[in-house]
């Protein structure tokens, strides 16, 4: 449920699959399913057809699947999506067209520039995959790993039970019985490991807009738009207003005056944004409120989020090195060299605040005014 240019995660990713012929999808969902449920429904305005399957405890993919046993007629073969996968373009029908032409399993590859994370892909040289190395040790980069899409037989739930779940076992015993097949994927292909890997998604996708779509039902005065925007319906932008494109604004937002929006940015419903507010390359999930004269860059904030009036997120370390973090305790070097904030669902930012390089703040916080009085005075 990550927001993306404008749209949750799995909002691309059933459409995309509506697209490549599917009419029916089954989602696994958790604990915290229930919001999936309710954005999605049954599919109907997706025009797709949406049953969920649960999952009480997340005890990996392999598990996941076999909760889903039940839905896959013997004989069948079935399509496996990693919700956390984002790509530019249609990965699904590529894989499917690999699966039409070989009629064995197929599993959708990618090269990304780090392999040492996922799952490293080792082939011959008619394309059959001989064997997958799971997190590999080491530093070595270049080397193909799985993409997160299968085209996967019934059979393969039975090598799933006799390794208890295990998902690179059961993959290795389906090469050694049946074969798996490579479909090389060398379009844009992100796995969201990281919150700012949520930035690069956002940009990733936003490239692919060539024209701009405004909803008739809008409120513009004396504003400016440049470039491939998507606004949609009920938003308000007031006079002196600039948003440069490629970026989104999501239905019932308002947009003060003389705000600027910077290229890649992504609002979602019901934003507020207040007076001369200066928004770049950031995405803000919904329902939340910037307060005026802020400066929100290279940042990623959550739902029902209310940041207070002169909030500077400071995006890039004085030296101009590369931006570090801390999740759970550990530093993560992200690689990149303008990284803002990453703020979650549900906190409040009082006034005045500079948010170094890299901040994390949790879900729920609330963080007073920076105030400089009362003091003692002289």
């Amino acid at each position: 449920m990550l927001h993306v240019a404008g749209r949750p995660l799995l909002y691309r990713t059933i459409n995309m699959l509506r697209d490549s012929g599917f009419s029916e999808v089954f989602l696994v969902i958790g604990p915290k399913g229930d919001k999936v449920k309710e954005y999605f429904g049954n599919g109907e305005n997706l025009d797709i057809s949406l049953s969920y399957v649960f999952q009480k405890k997340q005890d990996g993919i392999g598990d996941a699947l076999l909760q889903a046993e039940k839905w896959i007629n013997p004989g069948e073969h079935f399509l496996l999506v990693y919700s956390d996968v984002v790509t530019d373009e249609n990965i699904f029908a590529s894989v499917l067209q690999s699966f039409g032409v070989s009629n064995v399993p197929v599993a959708g590859i990618v090269l990304p520039t780090q392999s040492s994370a996922f799952g490293n892909v080792y082939m011959d040289k008619n394309m059959g995959i001989t064997k997958i190395v799971e997190n590999p040790a080491g530093k070595g980069t270049g080397n193909y790993v799985l993409g997160g899409v299968f085209v996967l037989p019934y059979a393969f739930f039975s090598y799933l039970k006799k390794v208890n779940g295990n998902m690179t076992k059961a993959l290795a015993s389906l090469i050694s019985n049946e074969g798996l097949k490579a479909s090389i994927w060398e379009k844009g292909w992100i796995d969201i490991g990281y919150p700012w890997d949520i930035l690069s998604a956002n940009r990733m996708i936003m490239d692919t807009w060539k024209t701009s779509s405004v909803h008739q039902n809008i409120v513009v005065k004396d504003a400016k738009l440049k470039g491939p925007v998507f606004i949609e319906e009920g938003v308000e932008i007031r006079s002196g207003a600039i948003i440069q494109g490629p970026s989104f604004i999501g239905r019932g937002s308002y947009i003060g005056n003389n705000v600027l929006i910077r290229k890649y940015s992504s609002l979602g419903p019901e934003s507020t944004v207040g007076f001369g507010v200066e928004l770049k390359n950031c995405v803000l999930f919904g329902k939340s409120r910037i307060g005026r004269l802020s400066f929100i860059g290279d940042s990623v904030i959550g739902m029902n989020v209310d940041i207070g009036s002169g909030t500077m997120t400071i995006n890039c370390n004085i030296d101009k090195a590369v931006v570090k973090t801390k999740i759970n305790r550990t530093e993560l070097n992200t690689g990149m060299s303008k990284l803002g904030a990453f703020v979650g669902d549900n906190s409040v930012l009082g006034c005045g605040h500079n948010l170094k390089p890299g901040s994390i703040i949790k879900n729920g916080v609330v963080v007073p005014h920076h105030l400089t009085f009362p003091k003692e005075v002289r």
